[in-house]
């Protein structure tokens, strides 16, 4: 608890600097500060409704820095974390569409299956090449993540394409028995999200006591409800930046990855009440990454 702590306590220096500089930035967007902030508070938790946003987008958020935390423990930088979610969509995906009549007690597990077995691939690779040949493991996942996204492109714009899409690039609907359920019936949020806490909390323990393409395929069955062009687009960076903000810690990720999912829900609030650009909400993570990387940076060289 002690090191938790230690941990802690730039993370809410960090904090309290993000929330002035960003009332310097984006302030006179609206009459007054607190209002700023009142707006940003409701677009993120302000009803039932943007509760549901939030979580919605930090559970793709969560698995995404879990992705890269893993590595990290291991003295590696990954940034292939969005790679490994649209593989373990694609192959998600491509078993649905192998076993379309399946039942959900065995079409919804052979679908998660698929997703992790596709998503750990795909991460290993840059493992595999770093310790068989010494290629640097940062460049080989960034550029699994383009290999990945056009991929999907390929897909969903040619054999995997609906027959009635019109020529929009996305594919048939899943069945019924390959969509996750939300947790409250009329809101996107489903299930993906006790699936990524769980998982940090294995990670967490694993670490302590003794990898992220299922939330790729979440994302596609509970959310999108198919395939789609750039359906994860952002994710990874936002996974990145929250996994280094915690300091690769599986259990502050949580925390960081929630607080990241209300970045993102309140920044479409802004675009609609505030008449800010969509771009608000990259200034306001590089903010928040800013702060909280310098605070941190600040007590290690203190120390």
């Amino acid at each position: 608890m002690k090191a938790l702590a230690r941990k802690s306590w730039p993370v809410a220096a960090g904090l309290v600097t993000f929330v002035a500089v960003t009332a310097l930035l984006f302030g006179r967007a609206t009459p007054s500060v607190t209002g700023f902030f009142a707006m940003l508070w409701k677009g993120a938790f302000g009803d039932g409704y943007a509760l549901s946003e939030t979580l919605v987008k930090a559970t793709p958020t969560l698995w995404c820095a879990l992705a890269v935390a893993v590595p990290a423990q291991l003295g590696l930088v990954s940034i292939g974390a969005e790679g490994q979610m649209y593989a373990g969509a694609i192959a998600g995906a491509g078993a649905v569409f192998l076993f379309p009549h399946q039942p959900a007690w065995l079409l919804l597990p052979l679908m998660l299956a698929a997703a992790a077995l596709s998503g750990g691939c795909w991460g290993s690779a840059a493992g595999w090449l770093k310790a068989r040949f010494g290629i640097n493991e940062t460049v080989v996942s960034m550029l699994q993540n383009f290999i990945a996204i056009n991929l999907l492109e390929y897909l969903i714009h040619g054999p995997w394409i609906a027959a009635n899409s019109g020529n929009w690039p996305e594919t048939a609907e899943f069945p019924q028995a390959a969509i996750l359920p939300p947790i409250v019936a009329g809101l996107r949020t489903h299930v993906g999200i006790f699936g990524a806490v769980a998982a940090a909390a294995a990670l967490w323990f694993v670490a302590r006591h003794t990898r992220s393409g299922l939330g790729g395929i979440m994302e596609a069955s509970a959310v999108q409800n198919r395939l789609e062009s750039a359906f994860l687009q952002g994710y990874g960076i936002s996974g990145y930046l929250v996994s280094w903000l915690a300091g690769h810690d599986f259990l502050l990720i949580v925390p960081m990855a929630l607080v990241m999912g209300a970045i993102l829900t309140s920044a479409d609030t802004l675009q609609l009440n505030a008449a800010l650009p969509a771009s608000s909400a990259i200034i306001i993570q590089g903010v928040l990454f800013t702060c909280i990387l310098g605070w941190t940076s600040f007590v290690r060289s203190r120390r």
